[in-house]
């Protein structure tokens, strides 16, 4: 691991009525220590998850629209992140090598890799001569190295559950050597071994085991009584 501790700007500084200090995970939180090299942040959708990412790219000098510190391109209406400049980071050691991947700005990103023929030259292919799916999986299969933080803000996105158990492998090929806080839904992803899981459905956000968390007991739940909950779902009042 690289990054040891994220700890949260002075309470006296924040005002809880105005975003982001409002959002329920950040209440009263002062500090989040990570605990292992592949951490990953769940909750439902507007509980912060990606707020909080997209404040730690920031702090790691990546572009906050997706990529690393060497990729500079625009993107219309790019403010600094709300939670950016109100969070400090603890590094043992730090590293700079690394990026920001989100899957709503994907498209935007791989136009800028194009552009610089970056892709064409590191890749072989323009990503948008590939599925989404395949262009996802190329980006991490060719990016991951060593000796970096990837920030990944839902990359199961547009992968099969193939592909998501081939991500699996690579995490685990990459986790001696590189660490990962991971945005995700996905049960799948979420049952790597000995993975930090932070429950940003609580006030503040905390640890989680993989079997407490609402993705795999829902999904667990359809899978054992499909019949029963889909008819449940149908019924009319």
């Amino acid at each position: 691991m690289y990054l040891r501790t994220l700890s949260f700007e002075n309470d006296s500084l924040r005002d809880k009525g105005r975003y982001p200090f409002s959002v329920p995970a950040f209440c009263n939180l002062e500090s989040i220590d990570f605990t292992s090299p592949v951490t990953f942040f769940v909750g439902e959708n507007g509980s912060g998850k990606s707020t909080l990412l997209e404040a730690i790219a920031y702090q790691c000098g990546f572009h906050v629209a997706g990529g690393g510190r060497n990729n500079l391109y625009q993107v219309e209406d790019l403010r600094t992140p709300a939670l950016g400049t109100k969070i400090r980071l603890s590094w043992l050691p730090k590293v700079t090598n690394g990026f920001f991947f989100r899957a709503e700005t994907f498209y935007q990103f791989s136009s800028h890799l194009d552009s610089a023929r970056g892709t064409l030259d590191y890749y072989g292919e323009s990503f948008k001569e590939q599925s989404h799916g395949e262009a996802f999986f190329s980006l991490f299969h060719h990016c991951f190295g060593e000796r970096a933080i990837y920030l990944l803000d839902e990359p199961e996105a547009a992968l099969s559950p193939a592909r998501q158990l081939a991500m699996l492998r690579l995490l685990k090929d990459l986790e001696k050597d590189a660490q990962f806080i991971i945005v995700t839904h996905s049960p799948i992803l979420l049952a790597y071994p000995g993975a930090q899981i932070l429950n940003f459905d609580t006030a503040p956000l905390s640890e989680i085991s993989y079997e407490s968390t609402m993705h795999y007991q829902i999904t667990k739940r359809f899978f054992d009584n499909r019949v029963s909950m889909l008819a449940d779902l149908f019924a009319d009042d």
